[in-house]
């Protein structure tokens, strides 16, 4: 598997190749437009998934809380 790092430049690199074949312009809209309504609806289940996971955080802390245990929230980066 090749592993790329997808960039703005990388992917305007990929949308501008001359031997991408040509479509009609309609299609290509209605490309990108299916793309980002795609990524958007990921983009927003991404978002509930990071919430469920937040309250669930916060209620293991505040139940080590009450049973006396100190928590750091923030912990420190190591480099």
């Amino acid at each position: 598997m090749v592993d790329k790092k997808i960039s703005k430049e990388n992917l305007e690199k990929a949308l501008s190749k001359k031997d991408n074949p040509e479509m009609p312009k309609e299609v290509e809209i209605g490309f990108h437009q299916g793309s980002i309504n795609t990524l958007l609806n990921e983009r927003i289940g991404l978002i509930k998934m990071i919430s469920q996971i937040e309250q669930i955080i916060q209620a293991h802390v505040k139940r080590l809380e009450e049973l006396g245990v100190k928590v750091r929230t923030n912990p420190e980066k190591k480099e």
